[in-house]
């Protein structure tokens, strides 16, 4: 399964309220805004005087006969040549073109703009002595919708994101290809002098401090908790809709037995049942002692476990996330007191191993779900329902291949769960001898999280049709809305039709969230 890139932007959304930086760290909302909806960028006047009294001591040390990394050197393994003063504009530009490396597809809008406001709010710390000019110009670029070109393939996530990076560097150069506000590609300087920017040249450090940061793959994680967090609000609604209509049990979820074990994303999950399926006809119609089930299958009755587990996964990685949004991260950086010094913190480990961590999260709530799924189409196990779900048995297969497609997707996302940042490989001479692959880890959650929004349509479209099966008997109130808000893009039982419009359409109401939304507007909303 293959995200497809988006290169052509379609109409832009109201922009969101202004974002500010300057010193404080962005917000995982702020980032959310950039980068989705175009919210304008505003620079801290305060910051810039910091920017500013930073760069006086990089002016200073230009000056200096002894190296220093970064601004008198070469870069890298070639960290101990000595470059003379009249060649250092040079360097720094021939640093940003030869870094701008990147081949495959596009990325997406969406990541390249996270990624520049995270570079962006990492020059507006003052730690990594560029001229406040240059955090202007690169704010400019973003106000202006101009999207610079980052290519799939070129980070290995250590000295940072440092291709993706560098095609955003060359962009406020001038050169390299950019995607306009409207989507049209075209050189980058053709775009900015559409947008009135004046294009940089850059002085010493300057292209170092553009291009040396794990802002990639932290922009990729932060949008990722965003989309998780409604996606596991919804993983419970599938759930739910999966317990009512196979005749299950809530009496699992109450909160006296989730107590026992008290682990929060379980207990937060339970909670979401309990609301779900609060006064549900269908449950009540079954409910009591003379109703044969001693306990149902794990893929219901587990159901706060796993999704609370992958809770819990994200809370993590929210917090790595949110040391990683209040790091100044760059090589050499400029330290309070004024000191020039070599560090690791571009290394992308932390953040590597979080994005991993959710890939696995994602690919085991997905599992779960094409279990319930595959329960619904089975005559053996659905408890009175057609085999699949089949109008004519035998003349019509129902959603037989439906479930096929979650399958297939399942089985991909947990190869995506095989971890990336256990994987090294040596780089520039050695000198950069173990890398994170954090960009590679960030790029295949990407694509887990789209193939687990899709296994939840597939449910959520199969336990509707199952819902109406049960017809007389009525669903509870917020699993009916979302029934009912499924068939706005899905018909109901039936002879067999043209499945894929409809799963796409249920996939489209699960991404935007829709689905989430349908029913928390019943329940008062979903935790």
């Amino acid at each position: 399964m293959t995200l497809v890139p988006a290169p052509a932007t379609p109409a832009q959304p109201a922009p969101a309220a202004s974002v500010t930086v300057g010193t404080e760290a962005v917000t995982f909302a702020d980032v959310v805004a950039v980068a989705r909806h175009y919210a304008p960028i505003v620079l801290d006047p305060a910051a810039l005087d910091g920017v500013a009294a930073t760069r006086a001591i990089i002016d200073a040390l230009a000056s200096d006969p002894h190296p220093h990394y970064g601004i008198s050197t070469g870069f890298g393994a070639l960290a101990t040549t000595y470059i003379t003063a009249d060649r250092r504009a040079q360097l720094q530009a021939s640093l940003v073109r030869s870094h701008a490396a990147g081949s495959g597809p596009e990325v997406e809008r969406e990541v390249v703009r996270a990624l520049m406001l995270l570079r962006l709010s990492t020059l507006m710390t003052g730690r990594t002595g560029v001229r406040p000019h240059i955090a202007e110009t690169y704010a400019a670029v973003l106000n202006a919708g101009i999207t610079p070109v980052v290519r799939e393939y070129g980070s290995l996530g250590c000295s940072g994101d440092l291709a993706p990076l560098a095609h955003c560097a060359l962009a406020i150069m001038g050169e390299g290809e950019v995607r306009d506000a409207a989507g049209s590609l075209m050189s980058a300087g053709v775009a900015l002098a559409a947008a009135g920017i004046t294009p940089v040249v850059l002085a010493e450090k300057e292209g170092l401090a553009l291009i040396n940061g794990t802002d990639g793959m932290l922009g990729m994680l932060v949008l990722a908790l965003a989309d998780l967090a409604m996606l596991l609000q919804t993983a419970d609604i599938a759930a739910a809709m999966s317990v009512e209509a196979l005749l299950g049990t809530d009496a699992t979820f109450a909160a006296d037995l989730q107590a026992l074990r008290p682990q929060l994303g379980q207990g937060v999950s339970a909670s979401n049942l309990r609301a779900l399926l609060a006064g549900s006809p269908l449950l009540a119609s079954h409910a009591g002692p003379e109703d044969p089930t001693v306990q149902d299958a794990y893929s219901l009755r587990c159901a706060p476990q796993v999704n609370g587990a992958a809770r819990d996964t994200a809370d993590h990685a929210a917090l790595i996330a949110g040391r990683e949004l209040s790091s100044a991260v760059d090589n050499p950086v400029v330290t309070l007191d004024g000191r020039i010094e070599s560090n690791g913190n571009f290394h992308g480990a932390p953040v590597g191993y979080v994005l991993d961590f959710l890939a696995i999260a994602a690919a085991d709530v997905a599992s779960m779900s094409e279990r319930r799924t595959d329960r619904h189409l089975d005559a053996s196990r659905n408890k009175g329902l057609p085999p699949f779900l089949a109008h004519e048995v035998g003349v019509d297969s129902g959603l037989m291949i439906a479930q096929y497609t979650a399958a297939g997707i399942v089985s991909e996302l947990k190869r995506l769960a095989v971890p990336a940042s256990v994987d090294s490989i040596v780089s520039s001479a050695m000198q950069e001898d173990h890398v994170s692959m954090g960009w590679h880890a960030a790029r295949k959650l990407r694509r887990s999280i789209d193939g687990l929004g899709r296994v939840l349509a597939i449910e959520i479209m199969t336990a509707a049709r199952s819902l109406d099966l049960r017809a007389p008997l009525v669903p509870g109130a917020a699993t009916d809305a979302v029934r009912r808000l499924v068939r706005t893009v899905a018909d109901g039982p039936g002879h067999d039709r043209f499945l894929s419009p409809e799963i796409e359409g249920v996939v489209g109401l699960v991404q935007c969230g829709a689905v989430r939304d349908s029913a928390a507007g019943v329940t008062g909303g979903l935790r």
